[in-house]
């Protein structure tokens, strides 16, 4: 629905994502692995079994570059929308 988006991930090691300024908040629980979380001000890894909350507007990038990747539960609030997520310019990269 447009309330909650609820995505089981899966991501290899070497992975990148673009950075975002989504306006919606994102729980993110590691099922397997570590997860890089990197934000304007801080970076954060996240391991098996831990769990992150970003905030609705906040800049903020993915990665798992580490061995083995991750696998991870993410949930939106509102629902994930690719036009709510407002993606880096992919040629930034």
């Amino acid at each position: 629905t447009s309330e909650v988006s609820i995505a089981h991930m899966k991501s290899p090691d070497g992975w990148v994502e673009p950075g975002q300024s989504p306006e919606f908040n994102e729980y993110t629980v590691v099922l397997k692995g570590k997860l890089k979380i990197t934000t304007k001000n801080e970076e954060y890894i996240v391991s098996e079994g831990q769990a992150i909350m970003t905030g609705k507007n906040e800049w903020v990038q993915y990665s798992t570059p580490y061995e083995g990747g991750a696998e991870y539960v993410a949930i939106c609030l509102p629902a994930f929308s690719p036009n709510l997520v407002n993606r880096d310019d992919p040629n930034y990269y």
